[in-house]
């Protein structure tokens, strides 16, 4: 089959799995088809990697991670490190600092799956009900640094703080200010949780260049990639894509990007797509 696209990224959460995160049969065997016609399927989540990889084995097929938002990918079957964006010492060291004297306990993610946990904290009873729910939603999956402030550890990729949606805009504009846009940032909330996250990775990492950098590996141009997504944080990947498809049930601004909308998660959009890219 001579095939116009010939990746597909998928974003997970409003997209690939509903908000119970169930995958339907359907939108299963829709993406095992596309994989069998020749398409690399890529999952792009701001997701922690552990918490996608009980997503991957349904497929039946190699699907590489994107996780946190573009600055983490791995291959889920050998727990290999593909890319890891890190920040630079004294980039992290501004946004704890930043953070703190805002009043915000910052979560700090390494690519530290192997040891066992996910992220950094610097205290178990954390500042605000919307970080403490996280807190206690996510058990075991922290290590505690007291001297995380003062001391944050090395490899750093991705972080955020958690509050109200008004509060993370702002912290949001405070760190573009103090770090004079050396970062990447975007805020949004996952079905899971009820506070609203400001997310920080390094400068230029999305979802869109983590994809971009396996699609160079496959030889595969930017114009013939599809990808998927509903919320903000899939904006640069909608945009970027030869083909940059919003769910239905996607955000206004997140449609506003893209070339096409599909149905609903809830209606199996995900079929539509691959029925598109297959016809």
């Amino acid at each position: 089959m001579d095939l116009q696209y010939r990746v597909l990224a998928v974003d997970i959460d409003g997209t690939l799995v509903s908000q119970e995160e169930e995958l339907t049969t359907a939108t299963r065997d829709a993406l095992i088809r596309a994989g069998k016609a020749g398409i690399h399927v890529i999952l792009a989540t701001g997701r922690r990697y552990s918490r996608t990889l009980h997503l991957v084995e349904p497929l039946g097929i190699e699907v590489p991670l994107i996780t946190a938002s573009g600055a983490l990918v791995k291959c889920p079957h050998s727990h290999r490190t593909l890319h890891c964006s890190v920040f630079p010492n004294e980039v992290i060291r501004e946004i704890v600092r930043v953070l703190d004297a805002e009043g915000y306990d910052p979560i700090l993610c390494a690519d530290t799956y192997g040891q066992g946990f996910d992220y950094y904290m610097a205290r178990t009873d954390a500042n605000g009900v919307e970080l403490a729910e996280y807190l206690r939603l996510n058990p075991h999956s922290g290590c505690l640094r007291p001297d995380l402030v003062q001391n944050p550890p090395p490899g750093v990729f991705n972080g955020f703080a958690m509050g109200t949606r008004e509060q993370m805009l702002e912290l949001d504009k405070k760190l573009h200010t103090q770090l004079d846009g050396n970062l990447s940032t975007h805020v949004l909330r996952s079905p899971r949780y009820i506070g609203f996250m400001c997310e920080f990775a390094p400068r230029g990492v999305t979802k869109w260049s983590a994809i971009r950098r396996l699609a160079a590996d496959w030889k595969v141009p930017d114009e013939a990639i599809c990808a998927v997504g509903d919320d903000v944080n899939d904006i640069p990947m909608i945009r970027g894509a030869g083909l940059g498809i919003a769910m239905g049930n996607a955000l206004p601004e997140v449609k506003a990007a893209a070339d096409r909308i599909a149905r609903t998660q809830g209606e199996d959009g995900l079929v539509q797509v691959v029925d598109w890219l297959l016809k």
